[in-house]
């Protein structure tokens, strides 16, 4: 299970809305466990060369939003994308660049409105996870 704070819940969609056509993507921060926390998602920019149907962080920039995450004492629980135009699932693609185990690999899909959705990375597949967005 995965529990998003409001706060971090709605500066995902809204970092979705300002990205248009173009993926956004970044950091999701908080407690990590069997039910991770989130209290907090770093944007990093998306360096992919077609971000309207990828998205790669920013190497230097995923680095340092790791270590302000550590050294704010939070852990990381995963990571975030956008799906501009759906669908509101993980791609053949994102499985191939998942590389984080047991973490929260969440998806924002704007396909008529915004629906953010978790799944976990199991090492070999994605395994759908329950999302409650806490006030």
């Amino acid at each position: 299970m995965l529990t998003i704070a409001r706060r971090a819940y709605d500066d995902i969609v809204h970092q979705g809305y300002e990205g248009g056509d173009e993926e956004v993507c970044g950091v999701l921060a908080g407690k990590h466990g069997d039910e991770s926390r989130v209290s907090d998602a770093f944007g990093v920019e998306n360096v992919a060369e077609t971000p309207q149907i990828r998205y790669a962080m920013d190497p230097e920039a995923q680095l340092a939003t790791l270590d302000r995450i550590e050294d704010a004492g939070m852990e990381v629980v995963g990571f975030y994308h956008s799906h501009p135009t759906g669908p509101p699932r993980p791609s053949e693609t994102d499985a191939e660049r998942a590389t984080w185990p047991g973490h929260s690999y969440a998806i924002c899909a704007f396909d008529g409105y915004p629906y953010l959705g978790s799944w976990r990375w199991r090492g070999d597949e994605f395994e759908r996870e329950t999302v409650v967005v806490e006030e």
